[in-house]
């Protein structure tokens, strides 16, 4: 009978922490949980985010070019620069990166003095389909496939070949074509080659 009424307050303190510690532990538990779906919700909403390097070199197998890519801004003119090596292409740092969202531009030489082969002397041998690389800074190579080549005189502004609006990624290759003009020292036709990112 004693060690009924001795056990009877023990029961009681130990339903009475029970009573306190049990809200507590549910509060600590749905916390958790809250906070491990706030992770995951974080998680699942940041997608990975593709960084480009700065371009370094080009390869357009079709055509057998594979050279260096200088990086070039607008001349005093307000043109866009062009490559110091004939052998080389230039990318206009006024653009994005190729393989960004936007229109990339990479311009290069055609008919060196003296038929020195340069960099886009065969550019206009390019067709729907063909492929061009880029290799960046980072290790990554950007592959574009050619869409549509066009020929532009002169003196018609390209500026509407850097704007798009589809939310994907570009690359357009410029170089000269046409006659050579010896007064003014220029040719008289512009290739652009507008590719798509594959």
């Amino acid at each position: 009978m004693k060690s009924k009424i001795l056990l009877s307050p023990l029961l009681l303190i130990y339903l009475g922490i029970g009573y306190i510690m049990f809200p507590l532990f549910l509060y600590f538990i749905f916390t958790e949980i809250q906070l491990v779906g706030s992770t995951q919700t974080i998680y699942t909403a940041t997608q990975p985010v593709i960084l480009y390097g700065l371009p370094v070199q080009i390869i357009i197998p079709k055509i057998h070019t594979d050279t260096f890519v200088e990086h070039v801004g607008l001349t005093d003119t307000k043109t866009v620069g062009i490559p110091l090596d004939p052998f080389n292409v230039a990318w206009f740092t006024g653009g994005v990166r190729p393989g960004e969202v936007g229109v990339a531009l990479i311009n290069g030489h055609y008919g060196w003095l003296q038929n020195i082969p340069v960099a886009f002397d065969n550019l206009h041998k390019l067709r729907s389909g063909d492929k061009v690389y880029i290799k960046d800074t980072l290790g990554v190579t950007i592959v574009f496939i050619v869409r549509t080549i066009t020929e532009y005189d002169s003196y018609e502004t390209t500026e509407k070949l850097l704007s798009s609006k589809d939310n994907k990624a570009h690359l357009v290759l410029i170089t000269c074509s046409g006659s050579w003009d010896k007064e003014n020292k220029n040719y008289s036709k512009r290739l652009i080659v507008f590719t798509d990112k594959e």
